[in-house]
């Protein structure tokens, strides 16, 4: 189901990814509108599930943690069930995605050392089910954002 968004909501939504903790007073003054009002267009934005939470953005190598790693998954399409129960309650895979393409899952690990995550992609490689892993190690993160495309919103309005 695809939400109407007006200017509004969407000046809204640029602001909460650019600062979620930004207030719906400095949002309103922006816009033109009362704080009130802000606060009621954004409990509507969660309300239609265009908002599902505003989150910390962390940085992992002040936590002690390496990059990401990202391992693409080909999996027994029989034994999917059993396997994304089992890889969702790894706690060092943080996102997992069902992908089109030669692989058919992508896993992102997080883990505190490149030995870790030796360890961690050799379990995975012994799960059932999968047949085969291929791995990519973050070097850097060059462009991270939480941002719409602007010329997709242009199209909206």
């Amino acid at each position: 189901m695809v939400v109407n968004l007006d200017k509004i909501d969407l000046v809204i939504i640029k602001n909460l990814l650019r600062d979620g903790r930004a207030s719906f007073s400095s949002i309103a003054k922006q816009i033109g509108l009362t704080d009130v009002a802000v606060k009621k267009r954004v409990e509507s934005l969660k309300r239609k599930g265009v908002v599902s939470g505003i989150n910390a953005n962390l940085n992992l190598k002040v936590l002690g943690f390496e990059n990401p790693i990202y391992v693409q998954i080909r999996s027994e399409i029989g034994k999917n069930k059993d396997l994304f129960k089992k890889l969702n309650e790894l706690d060092y895979i943080v996102e997992l995605y069902q992908v089109l393409g030669e692989y058919n899952l992508l896993a992102k690990l997080v883990v505190t050392d490149l030995s870790t995550a030796e360890k961690a992609i050799s379990k995975l490689g012994l799960l059932d089910g999968i047949i085969d892993l291929k791995t990519l190690v973050v070097l850097s993160e060059l462009k991270k954002g939480q941002v719409l495309p602007s010329g997709a919103l242009q199209k909206k309005l």
